[in-house]
C-alpha cells in the first residue's frame, strides 16, 4: 500500500480517548517484534492539514530531517498547501532529487563527493539548491569543480533570524555569521557576481520562535515577551534583506518559519514560502505550545522484560535521546500505560529503561509500553520501518531512511 492521505478528511480525534488509540495501535501491531514503531494515519493527516491551516495560504516546504521517512514526505507533498523539500545533507539531496524536482539541502555542506556528483549532473543542478552563509564554502565548491568544468549551482543565502537582547544576549540557535543587511547583501553581491553560481534563494530560521515551547512553565511569559519582540525585529530586518537582495538577483524563494511559528511567520508579507516537519510526526517537545495542538501521530513500544520491583517494570531498550542540551525533556516520554516515568539515575538507556509507577505493579513480562520521541525524524534512526495504522488497522509499513539503508547524518 501507497500511503495516502488523499481525501484529506479529518475523522474524529481518536488520541484524545488515549485508552483507545493506543490499546488499538497495540492491536495492529500486536505480532510484530519490538522494537515496534507506529504511524497513525489520522493523525498525521490531521497534522499535515493543521498545518496547511496555520500557514494561512504560504506553500510549505517540507523539512526531511523531522521524518526520513519517503513515503510520507511524498504523501504530504501530494496535498495542497505543500510545495519543495527541505533537506539536511546535500548526499539526501541528490538521492531525493532523482524523484523531485525542488530540493533545498537547509545548511552548508563540506561534502566533496557529493558536490563532485553534483557538479557533475546537470539534471541534478537544476533540482538541488545549497545554501551558504560564507565565502569559504563557495571557495570548497570551486576548489572540488572549477566553475569552468561544471554546472551552474544554485545557491540561497542563510541569514542568522536569531535576536539580539540587551537583557537576553543573543537567543536562538547559531547558525549564520550574516545577521545585519548590509552583511547579508554584502554576500550576496559577491554571488551574484562570482562565475558558477546563481542567487535564487533566502533562507532566515527564527529558531527561537519556532522551537522554543512557550506554555510549559514559569518562565513563559518571558519566553513570549522574547518572541514578540523577535517576530517584530526580524520583521523589519528581513524585509530590508529582501528588497536589498532583490536588487541583486531574481529570488526565486524567501524561506523561514518551522512547526512552532508558522502564524508569525506567514504574517511576515517578506515571506514567500514556509518549512514544517516536526509538526507532521509530532514529537513530545511539540505539546507545550499556546498556539496548536499537534496529534501524537508517530510512536513506538518495547517489551517488558524484568520487574525488578513490584512498581517497577523495565523495558529492553529505550535510550533514544534527542539531539539538543541533554535535559530530561530530550528523553523518550512512556505514555502507555498512563502513569509511567523513567528512574532519575538511569533515565533511558541503551539496552533497557526501568519504568517506575503505580501502572507498573499491572505490567508483565511480555507486556509492552508505548513511548513518544521527544523530536520526530531521530526516531527514524532506529527502525527500518513505521507500520502505518488506520482505524485500527494495520494497512502497510513504511521504510525509514534506515530500513533503505541510507544513514546521512
Amino acid at each position: 500500500m501507497s500511503l495516502d492521505l488523499l481525501p484529506a478528511e479529518v475523522t474524529a480525534d481518536l488520541w484524545h480517548d488515549p485508552a483507545s488509540y493506543w490499546r488499538a495501535l497495540s492491536r495492529a501491531v500486536q505480532d510484530r517484534p519490538a522494537p515496534v514503531a507506529a504511524i497513525g494515519v489520522e493523525a498525521l493527516r490531521r497534522n499535515a492539514l493543521d498545518l496547511v491551516v496555520r500557514g494561512g495560504g504560504l506553500p510549505i516546504r517540507v523539512a526531511s530531517k523531522s521524518v526520513r521517512v519517503r513515503e510520507v514526505v511524498d504523501a504530504v507533498l501530494r496535498m495542497p498547501g505543500y510545495r519543495g523539500i527541505l533537506a539536511f545533507t546535500l548526499a539526501e539531496a541528490l538521492w531525493l532529487a532523482e524523484d523531485h524536482d525542488d530540493v533545498v539541502v537547509g545548511y552548508p555542506t563540506a561534502d566533496r563527493t557529493a558536490l563532485a556528483a553534483l557538479a557533475a549532473d546537470e539534471r541534478a543542478a537544476e533540482r538541488v539548491t545549497l545554501m551558504v552563509d560564507d565565502l569559504a564554502q563557495l571557495d570548497l565548491i570551486d576548489a572540488v569543480a572549477p566553475p569552468t568544468s561544471r554546472a551552474r549551482m544554485r545557491v540561497a543565502i542563510d541569514a542568522d533570524a536569531g535576536f539580539r537582547s540587551r537583557s537576553l544576549g543573543h537567543v536562538g540557535v547559531y547558525r549564520s555569521p550574516v545577521h545585519a543587511p548590509a552583511e547579508v547583501t554584502a554576500l550576496a553581491r559577491v554571488i551574484a557576481d562570482r562565475p558558477g553560481f546563481r542567487l535564487v534563494g533566502l533562507m532566515m530560521y527564527e529558531a527561537q520562535i519556532a522551537g522554543q515551547p512557550d506554555d510549559e512553565g514559569p518562565a513563559d511569559p518571558v519566553i513570549r515577551w522574547m518572541q514578540r519582540r523577535s517576530a517584530d525585529e526580524l520583521r523589519h530586518r528581513r524585509a530590508a534583506i529582501t528588497a536589498s537582495l532583490r536588487d541583486i538577483a531574481a529570488l526565486e524563494f524567501v524561506n523561514g518559519g518551522g512547526t512552532g511559528s508558522l502564524e508569525s511567520t506567514a504574517a511576515d508579507e517578506s515571506v514567500t514560502e514556509l518549512t514544517a516537519g516536526s509538526g507532521l510526526l509530532a514529537g513530545h517537545l511539540f505539546d507545550g505550545y499556546r498556539s496548536f495542538d499537534p496529534a501524537p501521530a508517530a510512536a513506538f513500544a518495547l517489551d517488558v522484560v524484568r520487574k525488578p520491583r513490584p512498581d517497577i517494570a523495565t523495558v529492553l531498550g529505550g535510550g533514544w535521546i534527542a539531539s539538543g542540551p541533554p535535559t530530561a525533556s530530550r528523553q523518550p516520554r512512556p505514555v502507555w500505560p498512563p502513569g509511567l516515568h523513567t528512574m532519575p539515575r538511569e533515565a533511558a538507556g541503551e539496552v533497557q529503561t526501568p519504568l517506575r509507577g503505580e501502572a507498573a505493579r499491572d505490567l508483565r513480562i511480555g507486556d509492552r509500553v508505548w513511548f513518544r520521541h521527544a523530536k520526530s525524524g531521530e526516531a527514524s534512526e532506529r527502525v527500518d520501518q513505521y507500520h502505518l495504522v488506520e482505524n485500527g488497522r494495520l494497512v502497510g509499513v513504511a521504510p525509514t531512511y534506515r530500513g533503505e539503508g541510507r544513514a546521512f547524518l
